[in-house]
């Protein structure tokens, strides 16, 4: 008994360190976001001509180093290419376009190619439209939860519900945030995922205390009559 609560406790101890290092980093470095969230710059160039993704990476890496690079074929026939990063210097538009036009045999110039500025996207604005679905299928489970284990009391089961939700959501933005997972298009199925997974838990649990509550109940007809 002694060693189950020992457990317990460091368990707690543990959330508590992970939430709290959480809120620090957040508040020092904010959340990593993926680039295509991020306040980036872009160039597009029009290459007259089918290219492979593999071969424009390979010059953006001799060129940005290190730096995030998103790229993207664009136009109906594939035969433009959008080159989005961090950040790109005059220095860099021009070695771009020189091993551009190197590899493909194009004619582009630095002054007829446009860096165009793409500001950041807030992270509100990318679960907007994931609250109003998320809020209905938690109302519609709070409610089955509710009716289905009234025998252990509505308001604790509901009440319980809503904590350990909210609790497995902060644990999971604060690990997050702790090891700078970019948030990006995966960030929602994540956090589906977690509340498929908490609330497979809750149910187990509360399965269970029905079960008991129900093999109680047994016992105290049978001591009646």
């Amino acid at each position: 008994m002694k060693q189950f609560i020992k457990s317990k406790q460091l368990k707690i101890v543990l959330m508590i360190l992970i939430i709290i290092a959480g809120i620090v980093m957040i508040a020092v470095k904010g959340f990593n976001f993926d680039l295509k969230y991020q306040d980036t710059q872009r160039v597009e160039l029009y290459l007259q001509t089918e290219f492979d993704i593999a071969d424009i990476k390979q010059i953006t890496n001799e060129v940005f180093g290190n730096q995030k690079v998103m790229i993207q074929k664009v136009e109906v026939f594939e035969d433009s290419v959008s080159i989005t990063t961090t950040s790109i210097s005059d220095e860099q538009k021009n070695n771009l376009i020189t091993k551009i036009n190197e590899k493909y045999g194009t004619e582009l110039t630095a002054e007829d190619t446009q860096v165009q500025h793409i500001a950041h996207t807030r992270g509100r604005d990318i679960i907007k439209p994931y609250i109003i679905p998320f809020a209905i299928a938690i109302l519609i489970t709070l409610i089955y939860l509710g009716i289905r284990y009234y025998k252990l009391n509505t308001a604790k089961v509901i009440s319980k519900t809503i904590g350990i939700m909210l609790l497995s959501q902060v644990l999971l933005f604060s690990i997050i945030a702790i090891t700078r997972i970019p948030i990006g298009r995966l960030t929602i199925p994540i956090v589906i995922l977690v509340y498929l997974f908490t609330l497979f838990g809750m149910t187990s649990r509360f399965e269970n205390n029905l079960e008991k509550k129900k093999l109680e109940e047994s016992k105290e007809k049978k001591g009646k009559k």
